[in-house]
């Protein structure tokens, strides 16, 4: 049984090609650093620990180098560095981290690799460095384009600074570039969202993500609304921005692939289709995820810890088992067929595509039909899901609740029992 994730006699992951025709493995590279937190970020980001980032940018280097030796030098499609602000450490620790990349995987020759950035930290790089380093694709964190906005994000750039920093990556020669916006931002009005879209049309990036807010528990946005300080955010208003963006994106040529995501056609995000393909990734740093064949883990999520951890002598052998055994993978679990189904079901039901029959059996085994049937014909029913030989996928409506799909899925998953080696 094809559970898409295939071992080589050394244990390596062998190359999987994706929609987007990746093959390999994505590597995602963890730099948990920023100037100041946003007061709604969540993430396993810090600030005011500059002092650490040379010893965190060594200790980053030797968990690659690890990863290189322990999985004997696979083959990487994709990479994406995020965080944290990629873009807020030294250029130069960027450059030595790509090296040790570069020589320590085996990277296809056209393979993705992009950098998370912040518009206030472009005036003091040459992105021509980033280019020479192998970086390919940025992502401009602008959030929005109304200073006011912007203020009450608590981000340190405004629009004009936003502006001059995609202008600024088109002119070092970057070819891919998205931009990311947020709506249903507490008292943001649909005029002032739809300023902001027709100003990134405008722009035209080969790709654009569009996030809805979400109050995450324990950020100072969450205190800051539960306290009166700031107004709720009003969910009605943010479907109206969604649909209006849909609309109008659509309307100037853009693809809506992802249930946030938007591209100019064969511009899609080939790291995190790869994610939403479930196809196998590597996490490097702090609090970083992996899903290696058969397995899942994380590591701690401390800076400090990580950078004291990986200055000592790392045992020989599996590496998942050596990590482990230093505590630097805080938890490890086996992939079971119910978690491997989930997934696929929960992800690929973001994209526009959904599941496609034909993958959903060679995968699986069985048809998705004799697995989901009753629940697909509810789905349909209700409008939700859109169902024919091809495989299933969102309706328009069901995109607004893609969340409760993708619930009733995870739920059904549990209660699935699948034929052949599963």
């Amino acid at each position: 049984m094809d559970s898409g994730v295939r071992v080589n006699p050394a244990g390596t992951p062998e190359s999987q090609t994706t929609e987007g025709g990746s093959s390999g493995l994505s590597l995602y590279v963890h730099i948990p650093f920023c100037e100041t937190k946003c007061h709604y970020c969540d993430f396993n980001t810090y600030a005011g620990i500059e002092a650490l980032i040379p010893g965190y940018l060594s200790a980053l280097e030797t968990e690659i180098r690890f990863w290189g030796r322990g999985l004997s030098r696979p083959k990487v499609s994709t990479v994406f560095f995020g965080g944290g602000t990629p873009s807020y450490v030294p250029i130069e620790g960027i450059e030595a981290i790509c090296a040790a990349i570069f020589e320590a995987f085996d990277v296809d020759d056209g393979a993705e690799v992009t950098l998370e950035s912040n518009p206030g930290d472009y005036s003091r790089h040459d992105l021509t460095r980033y280019i020479g380093a192998g970086i390919n694709r940025l992502s401009i964190g602008v959030q929005s384009l109304d200073d006011g906005l912007l203020k009450s994000l608590s981000r340190r750039h405004d629009a004009e600074t936003a502006i001059g920093a995609y202008q600024s990556a088109r002119q070092a020669g970057f070819e891919n570039i998205n931009l990311d916006l947020m709506f249903g931002l507490s008292d943001q009005t649909i005029e002032q969202w739809r300023d902001s879209v027709a100003c990134v049309i405008a722009l035209r990036p080969e790709h654009l993500s569009l996030y809805a807010l979400t109050l995450e528990p324990g950020t100072p946005l969450d205190a800051m609304v539960k306290s009166g300080e700031v107004a709720d955010p009003d969910p009605d208003l943010a479907a109206d921005m969604y649909l209006y963006a849909e609309s109008a994106l659509g309307d100037a040529g853009f693809d809506h692939y992802e249930i946030s995501n938007w591209s100019l056609p064969d511009r899609e995000s080939r790291h995190n289709l790869a994610y939403w393909l479930n196809a196998p990734y590597l996490g490097v740093g702090p609090g970083a995820h992996s899903y290696l064949p058969n397995r899942r883990f994380a590591a701690l999520r401390s800076p400090r810890r990580y950078v004291d951890l990986f200055g000592g002598v790392l045992p020989e052998g599996d590496p998942v088992e050596a990590l482990s055994s230093l505590r630097i993978l805080e938890s490890v679990e086996p992939v079971t067929a119910t978690m491997e189904l989930a997934d696929t079901m929960m992800m690929g039901m973001r994209l526009s595509r959904g599941i496609r029959t034909d993958e959903f059996l060679a995968r699986f085994g069985t048809n998705i039909s004799d697995v989901f049937g009753p629940l697909i014909d509810e789905l349909s029913g209700m409008g939700l899901l859109v169902s024919d030989e091809v495989g299933i996928r969102l309706s328009n409506s069901g995109h607004l609740l893609g969340n409760e799909v993708f619930e009733r899925f995870v739920t059904a998953s549990a209660e699935v029992t699948l034929p052949g080696n599963y």
